[in-house]
């Protein structure tokens, strides 16, 4: 747990939290990982911020681009 938000952690860094909100679900991960995927993000009709991706549970993230991200925010933290 990280800013009140579950995550998953490998060694001392987080490499993505997630929270659920009223009208939004948030995946929340390293700069760099947002970055690198922009461009697909966008493709999959999803939001992205500086350090978030944001989508619902009708539009969730598909699970390749989901893997990639994570592996991204990894890559990008040094893990």
């Amino acid at each position: 747990m990280k800013y009140n938000m579950p995550g998953f952690q490998v060694g001392g860094s987080i490499v993505a939290g997630y929270g659920a909100f009223s009208r939004q679900c948030g995946l929340y991960l390293s700069k760099g990982a947002i970055t690198a995927l922009a461009d697909d993000i966008a493709d999959a009709g999803l939001k992205a911020s500086k350090t978030g991706v944001t989508f619902s549970a009708r539009k969730p993230i598909p699970d390749d681009l989901l893997r990639r991200l994570a592996a991204a925010s990894r890559k990008d933290l040094g893990l």
